[in-house]
């Protein structure tokens, strides 16, 4: 038999990123290295224990929850979704029409391109940016338009440097907020006004990403696109109980927003799959309904993570500004290793050498090489040992770090 070629936009697509890096992982593993992995957002903390009765119980004791779910999400978890949007935002939303519950954020935004985009229509991308807004986009049938954001304008794009043509021929913006993978937040909430000015003038569907709101730090509050004026005329909003609750296995999210962009969405969802199952969508509320309780240990826990991890890298000499949000660093990688190795290659050697794993910059797009992610998701004592090896890496490339006082 011949072999069978898969899609155009399929190929067109790099290898995954994570994949390169878990087979370089699981090589490491079998060397019997001593693997730190900081490469994913892939929270290492289980769920609240509460959380996870909640699970338990419905499971074992409400046999109707394992029948196929309400594809839109089920009227209990809609409610819930729209009265702590209601409290964390001061935003009143309608829980039939604008709350749909997703299989994970990442689905919703996936979908998102393949309900709205034709062949030729743009999307609006960060660079650097999450890979899904790139990739998705592809496997729609779309092209995406990459424009640069920069450290010097606090990675804030600037919607004046995009060429009319392509913003002509674009039917989505992507922003995300706290940043993936700058760490990158919005202080000045006139930034998130334009935006919202900028998509209505030419017609784009504005999809915020705001899967780490709730991962802020050092008395940051992070907004909603939907607090301002003429947002929902515009845009829809994305949330992930993946980094708020540690659920990332789960796979449950929710979208919010215009009502018409939503249906839409639903729309094609319901040709597709069957939507989160009951018992999952059920622990999610138990999850909302706890959120005073429970998320402050978390936020507390990656900040104090973030903090030992800044502290280690000092003492090797390599200073790391503080991010207010995400439960990443975004570090800048000497300027020798940028010009001689490349964010990739360093990650490669790092981790086939040492067994730490990171993610290389270049990955998130063009404009993000010469730096690398780092995910706070290990345990605290073992910051220390990665720092260290971080350094024999450096010296190995002839970079020796000047340490500070």
């Amino acid at each position: 038999m011949k072999k069978i070629l898969s899609s155009k936009k399929l190929e067109k697509l790099p290898p995954y990123l994570f994949s390169k890096i878990n087979k370089l992982k699981l090589e490491a593993y079998k060397k019997n290295l001593d693997v730190i992995d900081l490469s994913m957002g892939n929270p290492d903390i289980p769920p609240d224990k509460e959380i996870i009765k909640r699970l338990c119980e419905t499971v074992l004791e409400h046999p109707k929850t394992h029948r196929y779910p309400q594809a839109k999400g089920m009227p209990k978890f809609r409610n819930t979704v729209a009265e702590w949007f209601l409290k964390r935002f001061g935003v009143k939303l309608d829980p039939e029409k604008e709350v749909l519950a997703l299989i994970g954020s990442k689905e919703g935004v996936g979908h998102l391109c393949m309900a709205f985009l034709n062949s030729k229509d743009y999307t609006l991308i960060p660079d650097p940016s999450y890979p899904v807004y790139y990739n998705a986009t592809i496997l729609a049938g779309g092209i995406p338009y990459l424009f640069k954001i920069l450290p010097e304008n606090g990675y804030l794009p600037d919607f004046g440097k995009i060429p009319q043509r392509i913003i002509e021929k674009a039917k989505i913006l992507f922003l995300n907020y706290p940043n993936n993978p700058t760490t990158a937040v919005v202080e000045d909430e006139s930034f998130l006004k334009d935006a919202i000015k900028f998509a209505k003038k030419n017609n784009l569907i504005l999809c915020y990403d705001n899967a780490y709101s709730e991962i802020t730090f050092d008395g940051y509050v992070a907004p909603s696109i939907l607090q301002f004026e003429g947002a929902k005329d515009i845009a829809v909003e994305f949330h992930s109980f993946s980094k708020t609750f540690c659920m990332a296995g789960w796979r449950v999210g929710f979208v919010v927003g215009n009502e018409y962009i939503i249906s839409q969405l639903e729309k094609f969802k319901s040709f597709i799959d069957y939507g989160v199952p009951t018992f999952i969508q059920l622990s999610a509320v138990k999850a909302l309904l706890d959120y005073d309780r429970i998320v402050p240990e978390i936020k507390k826990l990656y900040q104090t993570r973030r903090d030992i991890m800044i502290k280690e890298f000092k003492k090797i000499g390599w200073v790391i500004e503080p991010p207010k949000g995400s439960m990443y660093l975004w570090c800048k990688l000497p300027e020798k290793i940028t010009k001689e190795v490349g964010s990739l290659k360093f990650a490669e050697k790092l981790l086939v050498e040492t067994g730490v794993a990171v993610a290389p910059g270049e990955g998130f797009g063009p404009n993000g090489e010469g730096y690398i992610r780092l995910a706070l998701v290990t345990a605290n004592n073992r910051f220390h040992d990665a720092a260290l090896r971080f350094k024999k890496v450096f010296k190995e490339l002839g970079v020796n770090l000047k340490i500070k006082s």
